[in-house]
Parts: C-alpha cells; sequence; structure tokens
C-alpha cells in the first residue's frame, strides 16, 4: 500500500482539480447552486411518503368536490389566494409547498377560463411536467458526463506519471519500478472515482428525482379526469394508480378517506 499512499496526494490532485474544473465549466451558475440540493436529495432519498401522497389525494378531492357541487368559480378565492384558502389550509404540507401549490392553481384557473377538453390539458401538463423533469435531471446527467471522464482524466494523470518516468530513465530498476507504479495510481483512481463513487452518485439522484416527478403526475392523472366528466371519487381512484408502488395507499384507505371527507 505504500506505493499508493504515497502517489494518491499528487494524482488526486491531478484528477480532482480537472475534474472540478470541467464540472464547472460545463454547468451555468444556476445549475452549480442546485448541486447541494441535489446532494441533500441523495442523502435523504425521496421527498415525499405515503402519507404525502393520501394529502395530496385528500386536497384534490376537497377542491374537485367543490367544483363539482358549486361550481368552479366557487373555487376562484382558492386558486388566486391559496395561502388563504380554508381548503388548502386543511392540507399545509401541500400549501408550504410553492411549486405543488402553484401547479394545482394554475390549472384550476385555466379550468375555470372554460378549458373543457381534457386532451387538450393532458398534453400541455404533460409538456411542463416534462420540461421540469428534464431540468430536475440536469445534474444528475452532469454527473454521469464526469463519471464518463474520470477514467480518461486518470490516464492523463497516469501518463504524466510515466513522463517524469521517463525522465529519470537512468535510476536503478527498484527506483523506476516504484515511480511506474506512482504513475498507474493516477489510472486506478480515475477508474475508482468514476465507477465506484460519481456514476452511483449519479444513479442514486437519477432515481431520486424520477420517483418523486411522479407526485405531479398525479396532479395531471386527476384534473384531466375531472374536465373530461369523471366524478371526484374517481378522479381521486385513477390518481392512487400513479403512486409509485412502494407508497401506494390500498383502494379501502383511499375509499375510507374519502368517505371522511364526504360526511
Amino acid at each position: 500500500m505504500a506505493p499508493l499512499f504515497a502517489s494518491m496526494p499528487f494524482e488526486l490532485l491531478t484528477i480532482l482539480g480537472a475534474a472540478i474544473g470541467v464540472f464547472i465549466m460545463s454547468n451555468s451558475i444556476a445549475a452549480l447552486k442546485e448541486l447541494p440540493k441535489n446532494l441533500k436529495l441523495v442523502l435523504k432519498g425521496t421527498r415525499y411518503s405515503k402519507q404525502n401522497y393520501l394529502d395530496l389525494l385528500a386536497l384534490l378531492y376537497r377542491l374537485l368536490r367543490q367544483a363539482n357541487t358549486k361550481g368552479m368559480v366557487s373555487l376562484e378565492n382558492d386558486f388566486e389566494t391559496p395561502m388563504e384558502s380554508t381548503i388548502f389550509a386543511e392540507t399545509p404540507t401541500v400549501q408550504n409547498d410553492a411549486h405543488t401549490r402553484d401547479l394545482i392553481c394554475d390549472y384550476l384557473r385555466l379550468i375555470s377560463m372554460n378549458l373543457d377538453e381534457g386532451y387538450q390539458l393532458d398534453e400541455v401538463m404533460t409538456r411542463e411536467l416534462k420540461k421540469r423533469l428534464h431540468e430536475e435531471l440536469h445534474m444528475a446527467e452532469s454527473l454521469q458526463s464526469l463519471s464518463d471522464a474520470l477514467p480518461a482524466l486518470g490516464i492523463v494523470a497516469a501518463v504524466l506519471g510515466v513522463i517524469k518516468t521517463m525522465a529519470a530513465i537512468s535510476k536503478p530498476p527498484a527506483v523506476l519500478g516504484e515511480m511506474i507504479g506512482g504513475a498507474l495510481v493516477g489510472t486506478f483512481l480515475g477508474v475508482l472515482l468514476a465507477y465506484g463513487v460519481v456514476a452511483p452518485l449519479s444513479a442514486k439522484m437519477k432515481t431520486v428525482v424520477t420517483t418523486d416527478s411522479k407526485y405531479y403526475d398525479i396532479i395531471r392523472t386527476v384534473l384531466v379526469a375531472f374536465v373530461q366528466g369523471q366524478p371526484p371519487q374517481v378522479c381521486v381512484e385513477l390518481g392512487r394508480k400513479e403512486i409509485p408502488e412502494e407508497f401506494m395507499p390500498g383502494f379501502s384507505e383511499v375509499d375510507a378517506m374519502v368517505a371522511d371527507l364526504t360526511r
């Protein structure tokens, strides 16, 4: 292990220095500011639990039930000022989530403007959610690109070590062997960092972001079903089907929740 530890600081300086430079040059300032948030996602996992999904379905049911019985006009104050809405106040996890809250309010407002074609609403919401997912996956894709580059950066460090070795070709074989071993540490570290650290980090980040995106797909499914004329209870059940399997509540759980809200 002695040659490895002796050479590692210098090889790491070359590899990590180049990697950080590549990463900064290939991302915008705005994207780099999102890095801490994305790393936090990797450590904490998905942001939404089973209870979060149930809360979202409950809020959507309350909104659609009122729209179904009193008309979309009765929701105007709710989607225009959601922070003052009594319906939103019953689900603080959604009321305090700016993106989710705004997404619901924007499309309720659009529906109130006589958007009565389900396929149009579905198309518009799908495009917006796809755009958002693409933006949120940017950091994971950047890390994957960095992972692909790290082995090559390791080779660069190794080549520098070989150049140094060739400059000392007159030294004894024992010394040259140690210098060549030190040069190969660069290749070792490049491959290790790529496939042992950065690639898994990118994969986990992508998994978490993709799983969390299902939360917004529920809103799309429920609102599209409502515009197509389905009753609120059916809309909520269709939304339940969009929940990832590990968080999906059973039919009876959602049915009991709807029954409690209907009383």
